[in-house]
């Protein structure tokens, strides 16, 4: 599984923790949530940036013009 969507899956548990947390009033489940879903976020933007790395990087066009000199 790419880190892009593990990230998503910490993302929604970790909403998920927070809201359970609000609920039950439970301050610590709600900072873990809270916790997690930042964890989420981190290994997300870590897969983007592994995809940029790794996208074949395109070559400058070359003008077909001739410049007057």
């Amino acid at each position: 599984m790419a880190a892009k969507d593990k990230g998503s899956m910490d993302k929604i548990k970790g909403k998920a923790k927070e809201m359970t947390g609000k609920v039950t009033g439970d301050r610590a489940q709600q900072t873990e949530g809270k916790m997690q879903q930042a964890r989420g976020e981190a290994k997300k933007m870590k897969g983007k940036a592994q995809e940029r790395v790794q996208a074949p990087t395109r070559e400058p066009q070359r003008s077909s013009r001739r410049t007057g000199i």
